[in-house]
């Protein structure tokens, strides 16, 4: 071993020597890959790094085996001698040795073949390379597919993608036919004609979906896939129709549905497809009656609309009760409870829902002059069941009168309450018959057992009441604080729109969810930081109860009176 080396950053900064009669007379003949191998090789020979072949054809992206090809190519050209395929060793040799061009393939043997190819090419606007033309040959050579039935694979490939034609793309397909164990013209044609009957129906599909481009592989992928799970072509069709604008994507969320409701035929595709519209305008509909709005009608018609036409409900029936629950206040789910107990009692026929909003329209009458009269009344189905429960024994007219004694009250409704049993207890029928020393709001000399009851209730109620202010007051600053800063703001901006742009990219644009989960994920990280910065967190956004039995309401999630109330 000499006693002096380059150190590693002169060999870092070396050069690799190419003769120039290889960029002469082989290089523009090679293939691509075949040079850069050439070069590889070339390199690893001075640079002194310790790679088999198999790293080597690692570091390149070439495959191992076409590696070993490319260097039998070059010894066929008289510029490596290849001493050993096991492990790959070779012997790079000079350059002025060699003798002619590189000519692995006889040309003459393909001579009407290259004819025949080169005015397939020259239709779509394609022009090849020596190197793509010398690749094409070598399949030929070394693979078993007929030259007629490589042809067609061209023609069918130049036919789809015109200029944009890949020789990579051919090969590909080429090889895919030859595992296949396709190579015959008459097998190859045989296979590109379903291909063309796909092509028709796909047209079709983007024709409706508002898709302007040529098919692709992956679509026909997904043709097979929804085939294969045995859907007509006229249920696919449907479905295209049903969405007007998409992508594939979307059709497939729509085919799979399809699927597992095992509505595989058109005629029970139209017929789902059909029930799935109507159900969704349902939702659309109620929603507007309601006063909320709704992005995505899927899984609202999944939770509500579809338990709705099982209990039996008519959409008309459906609609009454939402106009109704417009007036209380309701949402979806108290929407869904209020059906649910209808159901129970058995009203579900459009009439009877008829009669039963028409008498609660009669009812949020009445409750409407007693807020006239008294001050404000929580409107809400116990609210209407009280009323109810007055007018089964009272006149309008006593009932206004209760209102009016109770006006000024703490809790109005219990008050109203109060009198009305005095009134019955004592057998008043008008406001005339009222005996003069019950005039005024209370009977000091009597206090009946409802009386007592009520002023009781009365006053546990303003104690949770004043339990949960304190609580909320506390959420309140905290998010008066939170607010005034800017990276909260726009942090809690992004993460509300992304909630929406979320619900409708399920449904229309699948493939946007990495995106916006992203854009939301980027926008927690910003708001607790901002959090952190300004020393507060997420619970502070959440009210701390006295009892976290009852979360201060007084009662227990199955409806007992909780017993931290002071006695």
């Amino acid at each position: 071993m000499s006693f002096s080396s380059f150190s590693k950053d002169f060999a870092e900064n070396a050069f690799t020597s190419v003769e120039n009669r290889f960029i002469e007379k082989y290089l523009p003949e090679a293939d691509g890959d075949a040079v850069r191998v050439y070069l590889y090789g070339l390199y690893l020979c001075g640079s002194g790094k310790d790679l088999d072949g198999a790293q080597a054809a690692q570091l390149l992206g070439i495959p191992y085996p076409r590696l070993a090809e490319y260097f039998d190519f070059w010894e066929e050209c008289g510029l490596v001698q290849v001493l050993s395929h096991a492990p790959l060793y070779v012997e790079y040799l000079p350059v002025s040795a060699a003798v002619g061009k590189p000519k692995p393939v006889r040309p003459e043997k393909y001579a009407e073949f290259n004819r025949e190819l080169f005015a397939l090419l020259q239709r779509a606007g394609k022009d090849l390379k020596p190197y793509e033309q010398q690749r094409i040959l070598e399949f030929l050579e070394n693979g078993p597919m007929q030259q007629q039935a490589f042809l067609l694979v061209v023609a069918y490939y130049a036919n789809r993608e015109g200029a944009k034609l890949s020789v990579s793309h051919i090969l590909n397909a080429a090889n895919k036919l030859v595992r296949e164990h396709k190579y015959t013209y008459e097998q190859v044609e045989s296979e590109y004609a379903d291909f063309h009957i796909h092509e028709a129906e796909l047209t079709k599909l983007f024709s409706l979906l508002g898709i302007y481009r040529k098919p692709q592989d992956g679509d026909y992928a997904l043709l097979a896939k929804w085939q294969g799970a045995g859907v007509e072509t006229g249920a696919l069709f449907a479905c295209a129709e049903a969405l007007k604008k998409g992508t594939m994507a979307t059709l497939d969320l729509l085919v799979g549905e399809l699927i597992a409701k095992d509505a595989k035929t058109e005629a029970a595709a139209r017929d789902y497809l059909a029930l799935r519209t109507r159900r969704a305008e349902l939702v659309f509909a109620v929603a507007r009656k309601l006063g909320v709005k709704v992005q995505n009608p899927r899984p609202y018609v999944e939770e509500y609309a579809q338990k709705w036409e099982n209990l039996g409900f008519a959409e008309e029936s459906v609609l009454m009760l939402a106009a109704l629950g417009l007036h209380l206040g309701y949402g979806f789910p108290e929407l869904d409870a209020c059906i649910a107990a209808l159901a129970a009692n058995g009203t579900t026929q459009k009439a009877q829902i008829a009669a039963y909003c028409a008498e609660r329209e009669t009812l949020l009458g009445l409750l409407q002059r007693i807020q006239g009269a008294c001050g404000v009344v929580k409107r809400s189905e116990a609210t209407l069941n009280t009323i109810a429960a007055w007018k089964a024994s009272f006149s309008e007219e006593m009932i206004l009168e209760a209102a009016k004694r109770s006006a000024g009250a703490a809790s109005p409704l219990p008050y109203m309450n109060k009198l009305l049993a005095e009134w019955k207890r004592e057998g008043v029928a008008s406001p005339a018959a009222i005996p003069e020393e019950t005039r005024p709001q209370r009977r000091s000399e009597f206090r009946s057992e409802v009386a007592v009851a009520a002023d009781a209730r009365s006053d546990r109620e303003r104690y949770y009441a004043g339990l949960r202010e304190r609580a909320q007051r506390r959420v309140d600053r905290a998010l008066a604080i939170a607010e005034k800063d800017e990276a909260f703001r726009d942090a809690n901006a992004t993460l509300s729109k992304g909630e929406l742009e979320l619900a409708k990219a399920e449904v229309y644009h699948p493939e946007l969810l990495p995106e916006i989960s992203s854009r939301m994920e980027a926008a927690r990280r910003k708001r607790a930081e901002a959090l952190s910065r300004l020393k507060l967190s997420e619970r502070d956004f959440i009210p701390k109860y006295v009892c976290d039995k009852c979360s201060d309401t007084g009662y227990l999630p199955d409806g007992r009176m909780c017993d931290c109330y002071p006695r």
